[in-house]
């Protein structure tokens, strides 16, 4: 197809778009492929210090059908600046903005909340250290042809672009492996991750009697008893039942470009505030529908919980959690607004990551202290009616009968394993029945499910790690 010919086809798919969504909303398509490319090209390129060039290229591979726009797509980096921005054929521009310590914001147009990094206070970690500064190696050859597999690219695409692979057993690395490039200080973006995180800082907060999950949440624009959205309560928040009409998160195509939750995340300015104007589509607790806007609500809650500033939401989730689990190399991102973009926006290592995974391991509790309340663990792993991926409240679950947890047994996955999961091939796996913890980070596409290779390397590290104790036990 000639570049013209494609042209051609990208105006008249949306301009037909527009005809039948509206014009206003046609403007948005172009935003959402161009802020999502230019958040990740910033956070990566400063936060992480990637090249550009390389996540662009293996970012959009991973997304279904972008090459019917990357080659209209161009990025401009600027390192002096500190910021990236992104054009879609003329149709839509975004900009990307770093700030020291608080990482990449989309920047609008209009002033974004200025914010203050909370100074470091030296609080010590209860957990107690998971590794040495070295890379640790497999620890037995079958690990090691575990690991083999997770890096080695399959002979036809879609590519599997494994980046880290950290493994723990009873609380110690036992094997972990980078792509070039990458090592064990280089924080990268968790996606979706991001929300079993939002869901441990509520369960802090629950803990703390600050908030509690069967009461209504405390929402002042829903505030009015009248107001039917005054009934969602904070779990069905985090289970995604609570019923407001943004569209679907768990979809990726021309289509949900249009819908509000791709509004709230690459227009909009405070996203929060944005999707508490949403009205409902279903009863509150009546339908489960996955979307970032509930992690983007239980976020500003956090911050309001916190204090109300912006400074207060980071100091408190590096009190409460990050700084207890030795969690050292996290960057929260914020929106313009200065909340924490709750639904996809963490940086960390993977070995943090599995930091954050042991704390589920150990049922909640730190170096003796308790982090999450007692039972917590268990609620977040339960699974949610009619949530046919196999979620709880913040984590994904292989408990109960829905799809996503029969499809992830048969293809090896212990029943008691849950996790947390972002998209293009982000995994914090918890097997408490093995005392294990898996961490996978990649680029890889959502469909089909085997093409990040995680069902392999799930099944081959239970499997390595039952062998090496039945070896301990012979000796």
């Amino acid at each position: 197809m000639t570049r013209r010919r494609k042209i051609t086809l990208l105006t008249t798919t949306i301009a037909c778009a527009g005809l039948a969504l509206g014009a206003a909303r046609a403007r948005d398509v172009s935003k959402v492929a161009t802020g999502f490319v230019a958040d990740i090209l910033c956070s990566e390129t400063f936060v992480s210090g990637l090249d550009p060039q390389r996540t662009f290229t293996e970012t959009t591979d991973a997304m279904p059908g972008t090459s019917l726009i990357t080659w209209a797509m161009d990025y401009r980096v600027d390192r002096v600046r500190k910021d990236v921005t992104v054009t879609l054929f003329g149709l839509g521009r975004s900009h990307a903005v770093y700030r020291e310590g608080l990482g990449c914001t989309l920047d609008h147009g209009v002033p974004l909340a200025d914010v203050q990094v909370p100074a470091e206070d030296g609080q010590p970690a209860l957990l107690p250290e998971i590794a040495g500064p070295g890379i640790v190696p497999p620890q037995s050859p079958s690990l090691a042809a575990a690991l083999d597999r997770a890096f080695t690219e399959p002979a036809q695409p879609p590519h599997r672009r494994t980046r880290a692979v950290v493994v723990m057993k009873s609380g110690r690395v036992i094997a972990e492996r980078y792509a070039d490039g990458i090592g064990p200080e280089t924080p990268l973006l968790g996606f979706s991750m991001t929300k079993s995180v939002v869901s441990a800082l509520i369960g802090v907060l629950v803990r703390q009697g600050k908030l509690k999950l069967d009461e209504p949440a405390p929402v002042a624009a829903w505030k009015n008893p009248d107001d039917p959205r005054h009934a969602i309560t904070v779990d069905q928040l985090l289970r995604h039942t609570a019923g407001l009409a943004l569209g679907s998160s768990l979809q990726a195509s021309l289509g949900s470009a249009f819908e509000p939750i791709n509004r709230m995340k690459f227009v909009e300015t405070d996203m929060a505030a944005y999707a508490e104007t949403i009205p409902l589509e279903t009863a509150p607790g009546t339908a489960w529908n996955y979307h970032d806007g509930n992690m983007l609500i239980l976020s500003r809650l956090i911050r309001n919980a916190a204090g109300g500033a912006p400074e207060a939401a980071l100091r408190f989730a590096r009190r409460e959690l990050l700084a207890p689990l030795g969690m050292r190399h996290v960057t929260l991102q914020l929106d313009g607004s200065g909340t924490i973009e709750g639904s996809s926006e963490m940086l960390a290592t993977a070995r943090d990551w599995a930091r954050f995974g042991q704390l589920y391991l150990n049922d909640g509790v730190a170096g003796g202290k308790r982090i999450l309340p007692e039972g917590w663990v268990n609620y977040s792993a339960t699974a949610t009616p009619n949530a046919w991926v196999g979620i709880g409240a913040g984590f994904w679950t292989n408990q109960g009968d829905s799809f996503g947890a029969k499809f992830r047994v048969e293809h090896g996955w212990p029943r008691d394993a849950f996790f947390a999961k972002g998209t293009i091939g982000q995994y914090t796996i918890v097997i408490p029945s093995e005392k294990l913890v898996i961490v996978r980070l990649g680029r890889s596409p959502n469909v089909p499910p085997q093409a990040d290779g995680v069902f392999d390397l799930v099944r081959e590290v239970v499997a390595a790690t039952r062998e090496k104790g039945k070896l301990a036990g012979a000796d």
